[in-house]
């Protein structure tokens, strides 16, 4: 088949590689427009764009899909298939209908659960005991379209955003050339979603990451999880921006102390008291610094107990 795909951050690439490798003629690539990006904010190439030229691909960047002119690159390729991962613009009409085999996405949750922008953070947020991707059909609705085929795994207690993320781009692209083989074979047998199950993923707001002691340590650790790498879970110390990058659940305090409270420096750890339990901060970064093992940390930063974070 002739495909098209449409990408733009790192969650796209192994997809795009993939389809570089399955002997599929791989006609041109939507990315969006370069942008500031890094700490410089020095406007840069999407890791799509960058991938995409490195192998000679077209490559258009249209801020919207909206007027004629802006699909010309994609309607000169002819492909019989678009296929989009993580992209950041909303297909209209005209672009679902023009290639003959329609639009396929790779949706990294387990469909009807977490439609929407941030499937990955809200699984964890929620405490789910696994998420997946879901190859589905796109259609005008968000993430209602039918699914091809889904795959399974285990969000294991010490999972983040960052180590769910690479793991559900590379099974992203295996779960895609699966769709592929039934699609050109002409075995494929979309399945429309359930109504039952159905949640939304809202995208994550920066408010969200701020840590509040008040309430369960095991609700906190999955917070850390979720925002790490971005934007990363955030407390204060003496008026100033900490962030934790990592933590986990530990038995609630025997002396009773304030949420927020410095309960112990261990070699390892920095204790705090939570609502529910305690949390082991076992990294840390201050603004404008490199992250710290808590080893490191509290040799660069005097703690002790009773001081409150927050």
């Amino acid at each position: 088949m002739r495909i098209a795909f449409a990408g733009t951050p790192e969650f796209a690439l192994p997809a795009l590689r993939a389809l570089g490798e399955s002997g599929h003629e791989l006609v041109g690539v939507l990315t969006r427009p370069d942008r500031p990006r890094g700490r410089g904010r020095q406007v840069a190439p999407s890791p799509v764009k960058e991938a995409a030229l490195a192998v000679g691909l077209p490559v258009s960047q249209p801020e919207t899909l909206a007027n004629p002119e802006d699909r010309g690159a994609l309607e000169t390729w002819r492909p019989d298939l678009l296929v989009v991962v993580a992209y950041g613009l909303i297909l209209p009409a005209t672009v679902l209908k023009l290639p003959p085999r329609g639009c396929l996405n790779i949706h990294a949750s387990l469909l009807p659960r977490w439609r929407g922008a941030a499937p990955i953070q809200r699984a964890i947020l929620a405490g789910d005991a696994e998420t997946g991707i879901s190859i589905m059909q796109m259609g005008l609705g968000l993430d209602t379209g039918p699914v091809l085929l889904q795959r399974r795994i285990p969000i294991d207690r010490m999972a983040t955003s960052g180590t769910l993320h690479e793991r559900l781009a590379a099974l992203g692209a295996e779960g895609l050339l699966e769709a592929l083989r039934e699609i050109a074979a002409g075995t494929s047998q979309p399945r429309p979603q359930p109504p039952e199950g159905i949640t939304y993923a809202a995208k994550i707001s920066k408010s969200e990451a701020l840590i509040d002691w008040r309430v369960d340590a095991l609700a906190i650790d999955r917070q850390i999880r979720a925002f790490n790498p971005r934007p990363g879970a955030e407390t204060r110390l003496g008026g100033e921006p900490l962030r934790v990058l990592a933590a986990h659940v530990q038995p609630a305090a025997a002396t009773p102390a304030e949420p927020g409270t410095i309960i112990a420096i261990r070699r390892d750890a920095i204790v705090v008291h939570c609502n529910a339990g305690g949390l082991a901060l076992t990294e840390l970064q201050r603004p404008g610094r490199k992250p710290l093992p808590a080893a490191e940390f509290v040799k660069a930063v005097p703690l002790a107990a009773g001081q409150r974070l927050g």
